[in-house]
Formats: C-alpha cells, structure tokens, sequence
C-alpha cells in the first residue's frame, strides 16, 4: 500500500537539506515566495507547520506538486520489501473534467518519471506507463473493462491495482494513488516510485511449520516460473521444488529464433538471488523419469524420489529431427536452448565452424557469415530464421510442404506476401520434395539431397519440422493423455487427483471455441496455464479464461495474431496485405475465430478485447463495412 499524504511537521534544520535535495533532483521552482532558509530559490518559514508547493518550469502539466514528510515513512513496495522514505510528492495533473474524456488514457511526465493517466467510468487511476514485458508504452494500448491490453504482445493490466493479468510477463505495474481535491486529479506517490516501471507481487515465504505440504514443478519455462510465483503470490508457504533438465535459470525462449546472439543469462526470467529470496527451490540439469499419481511420486534422474501434495506438468516440447542418411553429419542443427553455448565460445572467438552436432542458435549465428544455409520447415521459427540469415548468409534455401508458407494459418494471399518477401531478399523455396538425405565430406555437411533427386549446398542446415510433447515419463503412469502424448486436462488445468499440466504439453479446454480442447503452443498461453494451474493446486475454481495470442517478427516487421482458428472458410481484410497494413478476419460460417494485424496500431489488442469480452462482430456485419 503507498503512504497517505500527511500534513508537514518539521525543524527547519531536519526538513531543509532534504527539500534541497529534492529540488536539485527534480529541477522544481517555487510558485510562492517563502522566507528564510534559502535552498536553491526555494525558502522555508520556519514556524512549526507547513505545506510547500513546487511547479516544474519545462512542464506545463502537470502543474504542481507538494513535498511532506513527518521523518521517516514506510512504504510498501509491493516487492516484497518496505522501502523507507522521507519523500511524498503531489502531482495535480488537472482539473477533473478536463484530464481525459471516458475511457482514455494517456502518458504524463511526473518529475523524471512517467505515469499512465487513465479515466474510466468516470474513475481516474494510474499506474506504470509500459508494458512490463518489453516496454511498449500502454498508452498506444487498448483500454477496456478496467484492464489495459498492451499493443504488442497483448500482456493486459489492471488499471486500478496494476496486478497483471493477462501475459505475456511476469511483474505487474506499479500503483500511484489518486485523489481528487477541488475538481483536481492528484497523484501521490514517492519520486522513486516514478522511475521504475515494474513491480513484483508481495510473495510469502517458505514455513513448513505452518503448511508441510509439498509441490513439485516438472518443467522449467515460462508455465513453471509463473506457477511458482503464484503459489507464494497466493500464501503458500509449504515447499514448492522446480525440476528442469537443462543447466540454466527459466529464461525467456520465444526470443531465441529473434536475436540469436542472445544467452541464456540475458534471457533469464528470474535471478538465482530472486528465487531463493521466494523460497522457490530449483533443481537443475534434473529429469524426471516416472510419476506415480497413486503413490504421489516423481522418480527423478538422479535416482531422487520425491513425494508431493500436488504436482505441475509444464515440461514443454522437444524438437522433432529427420531420420535420413546422413543425419549425424556435423553441423546438423535443432534450434532449442542455449545450453551448448558456452562449449563452443572458442569456435565463436576464432571465427572456426564448429564440429559440435545440434548446437544452440547463439553458436549458428557465428557461423552464418558467407555460408550456404538450408532451413527444413517453413514455420513461423523457421521463417524468422530465415529473416536473420538473409542478409547475412551466402544462401537461404526453405523447404517446405506447403507453396505458400503459413496458408494454413494465415490464409494464402496473406502467405503469399510473406513469401514474396522473403524472396526480396535472396531467400529460395522448395516446396515440391522432401530431403531424403544429407551428404558430407570427413563428417560435415556439404549438401541436403532431394527425393526428387535435386541437391542443395549446404555448410548448415537447421531443422524445424516441430516438436513432440516431452511426457516419456507419464507411461507407466494414469494421467490421461492425448495418442500424441499431451496431458488432457479439465478448464481448471487438472488432469486428474493431485496432478495438474500447463504449457505446450496442456491439453485444455479453450473457452472461446464453446470449450472445445486444443492443444497451444504459445508463450502468452503457457503464463496463463502457470498461473490458472497455481490458483487450482491451492484449491481454488478458477476456469481457464484467455484469448490466445502471438507474434512473429521478420525483416522487422510484426504480424500479431489472437484467436485461435483449426480451419476457417474465409478470411475478411481490412487494409492492404501488399503495403503490408492490414487488418485479417478468419472466419467459420458467420462466426469470426481470429484476426491477424500488420503495421501500427493496437488493432490486435483491440480484437483480443471484443473476442474475450464476446463483443466481437459477426463475419457478416464486418463484411458489411469493408
């Protein structure tokens, strides 16, 4: 909770130095004349009780601000700390009627800071200004039913409590208090409140005295990170284990076909020093070889059996590789984690193509210079690949099964575009064979060959052509799964007594689509799991609720997408696909089950709004206005 405002009782000799201090931070000016005690053109009377008014010259709104103090106060953070601080600041940022008209909201400058300023319903409120996940300004966002959807990855916001709601991201946005005073919107807050941007949800800590239970996370990615938060988020204060296979912290993975130069330390969600603060145990380099649901236990590959109260499975997918002549050829690669980085940074620094098989997308950056590359699948992972490459490599060749790639996603004018492109800049299709095998020379790459006997150079070759659930270790176990391995589970992403699943490996039940179950491999989608799967485990009867939403970014250019479509029999465009602005409607008879966006806006926010409030319009009325 931030501290009230409170009247100023002071010595001139306490209050002075720290009005000084603010002054000089703030580069405020006084609108009233005071006297005695000069502090940069500011002076204080010394009589026992006052209240200072400041203004800051370069900025006509807002227009004042007023600094108090009784010593010391408390503050909590909402990080799950108490900052002391001897500085409140009041911002009138207007009058009331004059601020905003309803429903809008807009960016205000506070000092060094930034607000989002928002009117709803008649209410003002005001919280962070950017998205926590990557910093879009929410201002350009769409605003609806108290919650502001972010413009590029759809993260959505509570406007009154800044809670996060909706993902991508894990933190929340900082709270400023508001009052109205004399038909004037105020700001309260403290001034170090106004520089940050993201705040973390008080968590409780760890007392097995209180609560012996123990939960244990199968999984290490954007589902589990968010499950654990919401457990101590919630009040949970037993035992909650992360098991993850591979050596790193959770990181961030949908950047890893985007900016390949990445590791996986700048990616990572968490600090080591974050999750230990929060009692979150994490057991790396770990597998878990067998779960009995009867017995509540997770067997483990260091022969560790574990018994738990309720378990997480969020292990997520492991990339599908061809099984042809020649696939263990060297330079060979499936784009999954960074792990490998490391082992092959001598390789990077003197500039040698590694002899390491399959390794992260980090060591096929360094080796793209002048090569011929060969990308199987024509994905969205394998498209932005491509997009990386092309400028870069001496060829892009992408083979896929489809003549446009993504028509069965997008629709095939939209792919067509896509693919048109790509072949701007240098990149080449195949898309009427399969490679049948890969030729070396003293065990590298050289080629990929075709069933239809055509041979394409290669010095590298990244295979895409998707992933299976990683679930080997459900076989001996009853938790009902799909003939493809995924984990079936109810719309409170329970599968069965004690065991819940989320992320790509999450059979679930889509509310937009009458509940049908799908299966979706989207990195918004799994936080939600994490967190709908975490409220459950503590008892709760919360139905998942969300719109799915993604992204893909190529030559830099972004498509956004929410909804969710197996099939559709028309695709309705606002717009022009070829100048790449563009609004798509995916439509089902007369019911609209996605929408695609290209070019600025919040076009995509806007539509994840009207499918998830069931506002959106009809294929025929939307037909209608084209």
């Amino acid at each position: 909770m931030f501290c009230k405002a409170v009247k100023v009782v002071f010595r001139p000799d306490v209050f002075g130095p720290l009005l000084r201090q603010f002054v000089r931070k703030y580069n405020f000016h006084t609108k009233l004349p005071y006297r005695n005690l000069p502090v940069m053109g500011v002076t204080v009377s010394s009589s026992r009780e006052k209240k200072v008014f400041l203004s800051r010259k370069s900025v006509p709104q807002p227009s004042f601000a007023s600094f108090s103090t009784t010593g010391t106060l408390t503050t909590d953070t909402g990080e799950g700390t108490s900052v002391e601080s001897s500085t409140m600041i009041e911002v009138n940022v207007g009058q009331y009627d004059d601020c905003l008209q309803d429903g809008t909201m807009r960016t205000i400058d506070i000092g060094e800071g930034k607000a989002l300023l928002v009117r709803e319903n008649g209410e003002y409120s005001a919280v962070g200004h950017k998205c926590t996940h990557y910093g879009a300004p929410l201002s350009t966002g769409h605003l609806s039913n108290g919650r502001v959807r972010c413009p590029w990855h759809g993260a959505c916001f509570n406007v009154k409590t800044g809670d996060i709601e909706d993902f991508p991201g894990l933190d929340s946005l900082p709270k400023f208090e508001v009052v109205i005073k004399n038909d004037n919107v105020i700001i309260r807050a403290h001034p170090e409140q106004f520089t940050s941007h993201k705040r973390v949800k008080t968590m409780v800590k760890e007392d097995t005295s209180c609560d012996k239970r123990v939960f244990v996370i199968i999984g290490g990615g954007g589902a589990a990170m968010k499950a654990a938060e919401t457990l101590r988020e919630e009040g949970f204060r037993g035992r909650v284990i992360m098991i993850t296979k591979e050596a790193h912290l959770p990181y961030d993975r949908p950047i890893l076909s985007k900016k390949l130069a990445a590791t996986a330390d700048s990616l990572k969600l968490r600090s080591m020093e974050f999750l230990k603060d929060h009692d979150i145990e994490l057991m790396t380099k770990t597998e878990a070889t067998a779960l009995d649901n009867n017995q509540k236990t997770v067997t483990l590959s260091n022969g560790t059996v574990l018994n738990y109260d309720s378990v997480l499975i969020a292990t997520g997918g492991k990339p599908r590789s061809l099984s042809i002549p020649g696939s263990d050829l060297e330079n060979i690669f499936l784009l999954r984690s960074p792990e490998d980085a490391n082992q092959i940074g001598v390789y990077i620094k003197s500039n040698l193509l590694s002899s390491v098989k399959r390794n992260s997308p980090l060591s096929v950056a360094s080796f793209v210079p002048g090569k011929n590359v060969v990308i199987i699948g024509t994905s969205f992972i394998g498209m932005e690949l491509a997009s990386n490459f092309a400028d870069k490599a001496a060829s892009v060749t992408c083979v896929g099964r489809s003549s446009i790639p993504f028509a069965n996603v997008l629709g095939e004018k939209i792919g067509a575009m896509l693919k048109k492109t790509h072949e701007s800049k240098g990149v080449k299709f195949i898309t009427d064979a399969a490679a049948s095998s890969f030729k070396g020379d003293r065990g590298k790459l050289t080629a990929v060959c075709f069933n239809n006997g055509t041979e394409v150079p290669a010095d590298i070759c990244i295979q895409g052509v998707g992933v299976s659930p990683s679930t080997d270790f459900l076989k001996k176990s009853s938790v009902p799964q799909t003939s493809r391995g995924d984990v079936i589970v109810d719309k409170y992403m329970k599968a069965c007594e004690g065991v819940f699943a989320a992320g790509d490996i999450a059979h679930f039940p889509l509310k937009m689509l009458d509940w049908e179950k799908v299966t979706i491999g989207h990195w918004q989608i799994s936080h939600k799991h994490g967190l709908t799967a975490a409220r459950n485990m503590l008892g709760g009867n919360e139905e998942i609720d969300t719109i799915p939403f993604f992204w893909t970014s190529q030559y830099g250019k972004s498509i956004r997408y929410c909804g969710h479509a197996h099939s559709f029999d028309d695709v309705l465009i606002d717009g022009s696909v070829d100048e790449q602005k563009f609004t798509a409607y995916f439509a089902k008879g007369d019911k609209i089950l996605a929408v695609a966006t290209m070019g600025p806006g919040n076009a995509a926010a806007k539509a994840a709004d009207e499918m998830f409030e069931g506002k959106m319009r009809s294929a025929s009325e939307i037909r209608a206005g084209l």
